[in-house]
Formats: structure tokens, C-alpha cells, sequence
């Protein structure tokens, strides 16, 4: 069966489509993604503009089209912090409903854990142990920990790239200051949700999510036409060095950096600030990058369920 996945994020509005056959991995057929109507088009106050509501509808709808186009039968639509945080959230999506007949299921931090850290142990399998999970999003950061499926504990917390550079870093370069200001407050923040993930060793520290492949990519890590398959890692001495070297570039200069999108280069800052950061107070050496996220752990889990039926 051809499942599609729609996830509304604040970068991006992404459509993955793929082939499932029970008991198979599945096997991608599309990646399309545009720029999300949520990154312009939030207030200070998280209200979804009337122009951002039709931009999110136009998205959708051509999300929709292009999944019909691919021979979809089965397409879900999810949206994580932005949508979740707006102020005006139940109104955009009571009005998606009525006018275009799509329910978007928001899911909370946790659940965007739960279902990343699935994604992840299908990827890794069970030899390698006991997990531990890192995922740093637009607008929240995400722990789990767990030696099954399900993760013993999770943890979300509001450092999200974008959301940290909205917030803490508006000159660009960020002065000292504001940088200083930032790794404070990240710390903090960090260190006050780190207990259940310190109690227990992990086998494994796994690093998901387009920033931390853009950090290791920078790093020295294989490019993305090497293939899935390929081994990379993000070292934690490395996302150390890298805060200092990407704070004192430009959005411009860094956009050229390997590995880093234009979307994406004005919240690398922020990212490596909250890798960095969460790595050292972890304890841990490096994170081993994986493919899959929680796109996949959508997918997964909606195969699951089918095949129960």
C-alpha cells in the first residue's frame, strides 16, 4: 500500500510518500517539501495570520494533489510546536477541517518523542541496545531513553533552532551578548529535564532532525548523495567549536556551508548551541546520525495499524 505523510512543521510543510508491505522496511517513492506558511506568517503573540491560514490551505492542497499524483491511498496530515503553540491553533484547524475536509492531528512533545524514538530503534535494530535519542527541531528539543520499543522516559522542552533565534538571537551575526544569554538560558533549561536521561546508560546516543545532520555535515560528515547506509556522527568537541565559528558568519556566509540549506542557515546558531550544550550535559562523546525521524515513526506506526486490521 502507498502511504503519504503531511507534516506541518515551522520550516517546512513536508510530503513523504512510501511503498509499505508488512513486515518490509518502507521503501520511499517521494520527498517534497515546501516553506511553511508558519515561519512568516506567526505573530509575536503566535497568531496565525489570515494570510498565513490561506497560505497553509494552498500548501495543503498542492501536499494533497502531489500525494494523489504518486497514487496514495492512505494520507495523513500531523502537525508539531508551531501549529500546536498558535494561539489561534483550534480555530486554523477546526477551519481545515470544515473547508477542506482534512483533519491535522497535532501531536504533543511527548508523542513526537515516542514515535522518533521508534523510527530509530527500526533503524538501529536491537543489537544496539539500550537508546538514547536527541532530536532538536524548529520549535522543541525532544529526549527519549529506552531499551524497547516505547521509550522508558521522555522528555520536551521549547529550544526549537527557529524559536531560539526568534527569541534570543535577532542580530546577524548574534552579538556576544545575546549569545551568552542564549547559552545561559539553554543550559538551564536543559539541565533542569536531564535526571531520567543521566539514571540510566545508554548503549547508543542517536541524533536526529535536519539540524544535527547539517552540524555533522559541517563537521566532516559524508554528504547526503553517500547514501543512508553511510556512518556519520557528530562529535561533541566538535559541536563545541562549531558555536563559535557559525556565531561569528553570517546568515549569508553560512547558507554556503556545506550541507546547509538557505531555510535553515539563520537557525544554525541556535542548533549548535542546544547540541552542544545538551551533549555535554549528557555526558556523551558523539551522536550517531540517523536517516529516519518522525516522519518514519508516522509511517511506521500507521503500518502497524493497518496490518492489525
Amino acid at each position: 500500500m502507498r502511504l503519504g505523510v503531511v507534516d506541518v512543521g515551522s520550516n517546512s510543510v513536508h510530503l513523504l510518500v512510501v511503498d509499505a508491505v508488512p513486515g518490509a522496511c518502507p521503501l520511499p517513492a517521494a520527498d517534497i517539501s515546501w516553506d511553511s506558511p508558519l515561519l512568516n506568517h506567526l505573530d509575536d503573540e503566535g497568531h496565525l495570520s489570515a494570510a498565513g491560514f490561506r497560505a497553509l490551505q494552498e500548501t495543503i492542497t498542492e501536499a494533497r494533489a502531489v500525494a494523489r499524483q504518486h497514487g496514495v491511498s492512505d494520507l495523513s496530515v500531523f502537525a508539531t510546536s508551531a501549529l500546536r503553540e498558535a494561539s489561534n491553533s483550534s480555530d486554523v484547524l477546526a477551519r481545515v477541517r470544515d473547508e477542506m475536509g482534512i483533519d491535522i492531528e497535532v501531536l504533543d512533545g511527548d508523542d513526537e518523542a515516542r514515535l522518533t524514538f521508534l523510527a530509530v530503534r527500526r533503524w538501529f535494530g536491537w543489537s544496539s541496545g539500550r537508546l538514547l535519542v536527541v532530536d532538536i527541531g524548529g520549535g522543541s528539543l525532544e529526549l527519549a531513553i529506552g531499551a524497547d520499543e516505547m521509550p522508558e522516559h521522555v522528555a520536551s522542552v521549547p529550544l526549537g533552532a527557529r524559536r531560539l533565534s526568534r527569541e534570543y538571537l535577532p542580530d546577524d551575526p548574534p552579538t556576544d551578548k545575546e549569545l551568552a544569554r542564549l547559552r545561559d538560558f539553554v543550559s538551564a533549561s536543559v539541565a533542569n529535564r536531564l535526571r531520567p536521561f543521566r539514571q540510566h546508560q545508554s548503549d547508543l546516543a542517536i541524533g536526529t532532525s535536519k539540524t544535527l545532520r547539517s552540524l555533522a555535515r559541517i563537521a566532516g560528515a559524508a554528504p547526503s548523495s553517500a547514501g543512508d547506509f553511510v556512518r556519520r556522527v557528530l562529535r561533541t568537541e566538535d559541536a563545541v567549536n562549531l558555536v563559535d565559528k557559525l556565531a561569528s558568519m553570517s546568515t549569508q556566509e553560512r547558507a554556503k556551508l556545506p550541507g546547509v540549506s538557505v531555510r535553515r542557515a539563520s537557525q544554525l546558531v541556535a542548533g549548535a548551541v542546544v547540541a552542544s550544550t545538551t551533549m555535554t550535559l549528557l555526558g556523551v562523546d558523539e551522536l550517531v546520525i540517523c536517516p529516519w525521524a518522525l516522519r518514519e515513526g508516522v509511517f511506521l506506526t500507521r503500518q502497524d495499524w493497518i496490518v492489525t486490521l
